[in-house]
């Protein structure tokens, strides 16, 4: 039986960070756990499952005594902000009422989205809506990931892929992807595309290097990568 688990859960404590930070008393842990749930679900049923599609690909979650720090991390950041910052008051007006406390909205933007699992999953589902031939682009996502410095990519898609009566899996790989190296920073990302004929999962895994050799991920070309980068120009 394949025991697999979620290469970024695998690493939090170790060398990824948590997503959630904060620390709560015995009798509030439960409450605030629901409500980070809540936040994420808003978020990403908001902002990514219906227009103007914002590209969110990760949400970090910080408590104080007295508000709730929520950051976004997008591809799309002035689909958040909107025209003088309308859109983001908007949301935080209704995360607010969402959980009844004060919320502190920062966006970050992702300048390489070839380099983000989650992005890369979701550009895919965009393109399965448009009816575009699966095969075709997962290569053109895999070409687009390499080209932007990734050391290696695996998408798997299952479900009716082409609108066949039988769902089934198909999985395209380039480069390694070390699941079980701890040092390795994988990157992992799920989307749903929901289509006519039913549901086609979709999951990204994204191989950048062994963290701090990582290559500086760009909308071209990588521009070297940590240490081997300064090797480099030793010589």
């Amino acid at each position: 039986m394949g025991q697999k688990v979620n290469p970024v859960g695998f690493r939090v404590g170790i060398t990824e960070d948590w997503r959630s930070r904060w620390f709560a008393p015995k009798a509030a842990f439960a409450e605030f756990l629901v409500e980070d749930h809540k936040i994420r679900q808003f978020i990403e049923e908001r902002l990514n499952e219906q227009p103007p599609y914002a590209a969110i690909a990760k949400v970090e979650i910080e408590r104080t005594r007295n508000e709730v720090k929520v950051v976004l991390h997008t591809a799309r950041p002035g689909l958040v902000i909107g025209p003088k910052g309308a859109e983001i008051d908007k949301l935080k007006e209704a995360l607010e009422n969402l959980i009844d406390r004060n919320i502190n909205l920062n966006i970050q933007e992702i300048k390489a989205p070839d380099g983000n699992a989650k992005l890369i999953a979701e550009s895919v589902s965009e393109q399965l809506k448009k009816r575009a031939g699966f095969r075709r682009v997962m290569k053109m996502r895999i070409d687009a990931a390499m080209a932007s410095g990734a050391k290696g990519v695996k998408i798997m898609l299952s479900g009716r892929l082409g609108g066949a009566e039988m769902a089934r899996r198909e999985t395209q790989i380039r480069g390694s992807i070390p699941l079980h190296t701890l040092q390795a920073h994988v990157d992992y990302g799920t989307a749903t595309c929901r289509t006519k004929y039913g549901a086609i999962g979709i999951k990204v895994w994204l191989y950048l290097g062994r963290y701090g050799e990582e290559a500086i991920m760009v909308d071209g070309a990588p521009q070297g990568r940590g240490r081997e980068g300064r090797r480099g120009k030793r010589g």
